[in-house]
């Protein structure tokens, strides 16, 4: 029976020893959908191309995916930068899970949201491969630091989850000023679309947010901050951080601008 209409991920980087595999399959068994939307970097290929670490968790997630279509439950691929070689097959089907280059979701309260990974609103992604190439590196070198910082933390008692690529975000107004440009991008492409809002990932900053009347959302990611978006039946909108334990942001208490870690702060008791 599904307990929630719609599910929404991107940014699992399958492939890679940062993807926190784990907690997907604990989130997947507890949430299952009428439809899910995996939206972009799904498998990471630019990283197996140095190296590749694929765990059994991993191979979980992808059976549970499967299993999940073969029982009817919608499954729609969306390709984004680092699965790119996956646009290849759009309009196909594998093992009841499509391939589309993007789509149009309608919410149970008649919304309209544009459904794409969002590296077309990235110039450095689009003109400067070798550029974003080295970015990956980088940022895969501080969720590495901070797997490491997070066990001294647990070995310490310490509690919480503190995120070191998140705090060098917020932190660096170039990567701030970065953000902002990519979410204006994304709502201006469906403002022309003459949509309602898009969902978005890619950029690994998880919000629900309106953004000059029409509604940005980003999935987050699967490597740093594990984040979801889930459709109720009714249409409500609401933005999952899973720690074994729901800790959700909706979209009516969302507020503008606010990174998803305060966000959460901001709803525990």
């Amino acid at each position: 029976m599904p307990r929630v209409r719609s599910l929404f991920l991107s940014d699992i980087h399958l492939g890679t020893r940062a993807c926190q595999a784990r907690r997907l399959v604990d989130f997947l068994r507890e949430h299952p959908a009428e439809q899910t939307y995996l939206i972009g970097d799904i498998v990471d290929f630019w990283a197996m191309h140095r190296s590749v670490w694929w765990s059994s968790a991993q191979n979980t997630v992808v059976q549970k995916l499967l299993r999940r279509a073969r029982r009817g439950e919608r499954i729609v691929f969306i390709p984004g930068n680092h699965d790119e070689a996956i646009r290849d097959y759009v309009g196909v089907s594998f093992g009841g899970i499509e391939v589309q280059d993007e789509a149009i979701h309608e919410t149970a309260d008649g919304r309209r949201l544009l459904l794409m990974h969002g590296d077309a609103f990235d110039k450095v992604t689009r003109y400067h491969r070798s550029v974003a190439v080295l970015g990956d590196v980088a940022y895969t070198t501080l969720v590495r630091v901070n797997l490491v910082i997070s066990w001294a933390r647990r070995t310490l008692g310490v509690t919480g989850y503190w995120s070191l690529a998140g705090y060098a975000k917020r932190k660096v107004k170039t990567a701030l000023n970065f953000i902002l440009n990519f979410e204006d991008s994304a709502v201006r492409h469906a403002r022309d679309r003459g949509l309602d809002g898009i969902v978005c990932g890619h950029i690994h900053w998880a919000t629900i947010k309106q953004i000059d009347g029409l509604l940005y959302i980003n999935c987050g990611d699967w490597v740093d901050s594990c984040t979801a978006i889930v459709e109720h039946f009714d249409g409500r909108l609401e933005l999952i951080v899973w720690d074994g334990k729901e800790a959700p942001v909706v979209e009516d208490d969302a507020e503008p601008g606010l990174p998803v870690d305060a966000a959460v702060r901001e709803t525990m008791p």
